[in-house]
């Protein structure tokens, strides 16, 4: 009796250093993941883009990491960089708009089709289009050949939701369709962001309906493009050697994003995808710290924003062969898991998801792991099209900026997000 009443006030007395040691370790890598989202969405990095060297700051954040996480660099190479080029359109001098002699905030109020020219005019009429009175597709594409013809003037596009559902047509694909000229489409919802590869003819803004005064006046655009034919860049890519030398698992995740529209609105890229980035540096310095039966490669990817650009090179001139690799896990999108996470290719790898939920299900690490089919949306799409087996995970929760100024660091909870990291360290530990 003695001897139960010991044990149990033995593990009684055991119970809150174990839960304290889960809160330490919940902290620590928390800790971890928000001193590197810091580091990567700080104003000095300027969003991670293709102005004021923003991607080129991030290169060098990372391969200082994967040095100090002590990877080693893959194939007898000096060091952590695969070098390539690709082409992108950027803005990075002044970007103003002035409706009615109202200055709006770029970012805020409007943002500029991704695919603009360069557009300097002041005092441009205000002409009013009414999509919903267009009444059909022929009807526009009438207007496309023979209206907007006038230079002094800058077309609103007003009802354009409305006009989308007569016609049929994709807010940002119109931006290629319409001749050379200046347009503003007004934005009910999120003003999102992107970044082209090209220049379209027309000069297009999308602008907060709430923000659009009126629809006559004057206009006053100073918008300074610059497309880039040959932008330097570069994956990062570094190792922990495994028992098997020449088997590895894949862990990547893309750490460029939008950079800045003008001089001054800033896309700090916290949730997409500074906290992915974050999450494989911590995954690094743990399997660094415990080596595998398989070796570990990590990939830190650039390029990824304007047509998933570093991951297509990768896979065109690989480092590590395919051949060798066992599994890829892609990670993108890693700030808030309230809701779980969503594994794209999971119908397409049935196994090894059935593996990532058994690990869940035995140690409820997140509330959930929802499974999604086969998507070109990130990294893993041209492993798995090149026939490596691949994951592309990412969380869900959170306030919901995406591809807009508001995506900074603070705004991440990182809940459960320390579970998903458990959960990724077992499921490579268990591959087979």
């Amino acid at each position: 009796m003695y001897k139960c009443i010991s044990l149990l006030l033995v593990a009684g007395w055991l119970s809150p250093l174990f839960c304290n040691a889960q809160t330490q370790d919940e902290a620590s890598i928390k800790a971890q993941l928000r001193k590197d989202i810091a580091a990567l969405t700080d104003t000095a990095m300027h969003g991670r883009g293709y102005v004021k060297g923003g991607k080129d700051s991030a290169s060098a954040y990372l391969q200082r990491r994967f040095a100090e996480i002590g990877l080693k660099t893959v194939a007898r190479k000096k060091t952590y960089t695969q070098p390539y080029s690709f082409s992108v359109n950027t803005f990075p001098g002044k970007m103003e708009l002035i409706i009615n002699g109202t200055s709006l905030t770029a970012g805020k109020d409007f943002i500029i089709d991704a695919g603009s020219p360069t557009y300097m005019r002041d005092n441009l009429a205000l002409k009013t289009v009414d999509m919903a009175k267009i009444p059909n597709n022929e009807a526009w594409e009438k207007m496309l050949e023979n209206s907007f013809k006038d230079r002094n003037a800058v077309y609103y596009l007003k009802n354009f939701d409305q006009g989308q559902k007569i016609l049929d047509i994709r807010k940002y694909a119109l931006a290629g369709q319409l001749p050379r000229g200046c347009y503003i489409i007004p934005e009910k919802e999120k003003l999102t962001w992107d970044v082209a590869q090209d220049n379209n003819d027309a000069v297009v803004f999308y602008v907060k309906e709430s923000a659009m005064t009126a629809d006559s006046g004057s206009v006053s655009i100073h918008d300074q493009a610059q497309l880039l034919s040959d932008v330097q860049s570069e994956n990062i890519v570094g190792y922990v050697p495994g028992t098997f030398a020449d088997s590895f698992v894949a862990i990547t995740a893309h750490y460029d994003h939008l950079g800045m529209m003008g001089d001054s609105a800033m896309f700090p890229g916290a949730s997409d995808n500074a906290s992915g980035t974050a999450m494989m540096l911590y995954l690094a310095g743990y399997f660094a710290a415990h080596p595998q039966r398989y070796s570990i490669l990590f990939i830190a990817f650039s390029g990824e924003e304007p047509g998933l650009m570093g991951s297509k090179y990768y896979v065109k001139n690989p480092i590590v062969m395919l051949k060798r690799m066992k599994f890829l896990t892609n990670i993108d999108i890693m700030g808030d898991a309230t809701d779980g996470v969503t594994v794209v290719n999971a119908t397409e790898y049935p196994d090894q998801f059935a593996l990532l939920q058994k690990v869940n299900n035995d140690n409820r690490y997140i509330p959930q792991v929802k499974s999604r089919g086969k998507a070109a949306n990130s990294d893993h799409y041209f492993f798995s099209e090149a026939g490596v087996p691949s994951f592309f995970i990412y969380s869900n929760g959170g306030k919901g900026y995406y591809h807009d100024v508001f995506d900074k660091g603070n705004e991440l909870s990182l809940e459960h997000v320390d579970g998903v990291a458990h959960m990724v360290i077992d499921f490579i530990e268990q591959l087979r």
